[in-house]
């Protein structure tokens, strides 16, 4: 089966089966050590530059771990291939939540006392609610406006909508520093809150080092998300594994695999809010930049069947979860902490979409 990725498919498709386990285990490999690097450059580079390590993770790590589903919806809106640019991007924000945070309630309790994370959840609710409601209007408006071939409304997320997207994007940086800087200013505390473990005590970096780290370890994370996704699949393809249940688990799974590895890597670092900023962060930016870039690049279809998928299954599951979040952050305001058992229901969210989607 076509696999969306980054790398080409030809490279590992003329390959026996042996050399596909290899290069399995040399992703995985690479992926834990490149989500290492980057945890340390985020968590290291917050302190240094007097911001919170949950705005890192929001804005700087949370670009990087998205890049492949922007670039992978951008080639698929230009392949008209409506289904693939915006569904994954809204698949990945229900795995994201559903799936990575939901976890990371279940491993540990993860701190909710930062100021800056309601803040961060308000935008989080908003920017999902804000593409609902331009999926959903476009689609009402389209009514009397049918292709006259296929019968199929001519409802659009249009390059406005795109461009619409970015400048919030640009706005959505900009007031994630100017938040966080004040936050410093207030609790005198720069590097943000998670204790690291006894083992990272080393000798401070320099900010080029760092940001050298960052940018290995981000590359590493990526790189090796998407040929281990794309050894496996044609793996479990010539299992005689059928192409449905691929696309419904490994594919899906693997565009979120940057992000998970990220989270499970704070989490065992004591970095909490690197998984948090990073969950969060990803979500708005599948909307602004995932969404934007690829309507930017070609207006996307809300018509047909694939458009219908996304309005009445993708859509209503993306909110759920992020409604579900939203109320979670809102109960642990006081106490300051999440509370473990509130990953049951995200976990069980993700799991009965996944299920819905492969029934059909």
């Amino acid at each position: 089966m076509p696999i969306a990725s980054l790398l080409p498919e030809k490279w590992f498709a003329d390959l026996a089966t042996i050399p596909l386990v290899a290069i399995s285990v040399v992703s995985l490999v690479a992926l834990i050590k490149g989500a290492d690097w980057l945890v340390e450059a985020a968590s290291e580079g917050a302190a240094k530059l007097g911001v919170s390590q949950l705005t890192i993770a929001a804005t700087i790590v949370s670009i990087g771990t998205t890049t492949p589903e922007m670039t992978v919806s951008v080639l698929a809106a230009l392949e008209g291939n409506s289904g693939m640019a915006l569904g994954n991007a809204i698949g990945s924000i229900i795995a994201d939540t559903g799936l990575i945070f939901g976890l990371g309630l279940l491993i540990t309790q993860l701190p909710a006392k930062s100021k800056m994370l309601h803040k961060q959840g308000w935008l989080q609710a908003g920017s999902v609610i804000l593409l609902a409601a331009i999926c959903y209007g476009s689609y009402m408006l389209a009514v009397d406006k049918l292709d006259p071939n296929s019968g199929e409304r001519l409802a659009y997320i249009s390059r406005g909508v795109g461009v619409l997207f970015l400048c919030l994007l640009v706005g959505y940086v900009l007031l994630n520093i100017k938040w966080s800087r004040a936050e410093a200013r207030e609790e005198k505390i720069p590097g943000g809150s998670g204790q690291p473990d006894a083992t990272e005590a080393h000798k401070p970096r320099s900010g080029f080092m760092l940001l050298v780290m960052g940018v290995v370890g981000l590359s590493l994370v990526i790189a090796g998300g998407d040929a281990l996704i794309n050894s496996v699949t044609i793996i479990a393809t010539r299992a005689g594994i059928p192409d449905a249940v691929i696309a419904g688990t490994l594919v899906a799974f693997g565009t979120s695999l940057p992000e998970l590895m990220v989270g499970l890597t704070a989490i065992r670092k004591g970095h909490y809010e690197v998984l948090i900023g990073n969950v969060i962060g990803a979500d708005i930016l599948n909307v602004l930049f995932v969404i934007g870039c690829a309507a930017l690049a070609k207006p996307i279809p809300l018509g047909g069947e694939n458009g219908w998928i996304v309005l009445t299954k993708q859509l209503p599951a993306a909110i759920i979860i992020i409604f579900l979040m939203r109320l979670f952050i809102f109960m642990s305001k006081d106490s300051g902490v999440f509370k473990r058992w509130m990953g049951i229901p995200l976990l069980a969210s993700y799991v009965i979409y996944v299920t819905l989607s492969f029934l059909g």
